[in-house]
């Protein structure tokens, strides 16, 4: 049996669809996944309810959608599109931070459904587990590159250390989202990614 090679989506389709999801993080970000409403996304793209369902499907869906743009988003401006290791994985994070200082609405996006996916039965949990499973072991692995590189032997403190620095990099997000202007989100995460790949590169003596 000779099979149908898939047909191309339009391109009024691509942009409809990108429309939408853009409308989709704009009210997820507001509202949370639970209080968004697809009647509220339709409106912002002057469409029906039964329109956006047509496009994506389900809410769920549609939310599994928007994750997957924001992903792309942050790989748009790399040669191969995906993050790339060693030492330059850092230096990556860090052009993020300043990026994302331009894009509010996508970060209050992130930060809002990162927050509500650790309640039970979230339609995102699983896709957020996942997610910062692969970038611990990343940042793991961008770490043992550097150490080899500088020919030191990578420390124990490699997994501790890539934990805190997602950690620190979406704990400043909710803190400049909240008070942007008093927390520069590109300089501080900047300091702190510093700061910690210089304590495992580099280890000394804790003044504390």
């Amino acid at each position: 049996m000779v099979s149908r090679q898939q047909a191309r989506p339009r391109p009024e389709t691509l942009r409809r669809r990108a429309e939408i999801l853009q409308a989709a993080m704009e009210v997820f970000g507001a509202k949370g996944f639970a209080n968004g409403t697809l009647h509220e996304i339709a409106e912002q793209v002057d469409m029906t309810h039964a329109g956006v369902l047509h496009h994506f499907g389900s809410k769920t869906q549609l939310l599994v959608e928007v994750l997957s743009y924001r992903d792309q988003s942050d790989v748009a401006d790399l040669t191969e599109q995906h993050i790339p290791g060693g030492m330059e994985l850092f230096r990556h994070l860090v052009r993020t931070a300043f990026v994302n200082a331009r894009r509010a609405g996508l970060v209050q996006a992130y930060a809002v459904l990162s927050g509500e996916a650790v309640t039970d039965e979230h339609p995102a949990r699983s896709y957020f587990q996942e997610r910062y499973r692969t970038l611990r072991h990343e940042v793991v692995t961008a770490f043992g590159i550097a150490c080899a590189e500088k020919g030191v032997t990578a420390p124990e403190t490699v997994a501790d250390a890539s934990a805190a620095i997602l950690a620190v990099m979406d704990g400043l997000q909710v803190q400049w989202l909240l008070d942007p202007d008093e927390v520069d989100l590109a300089r501080a995460s900047e300091f702190a990614i510093e700061a910690i790949v210089s304590a495992v590169l580099d280890p000394r003596p804790s003044p504390l």
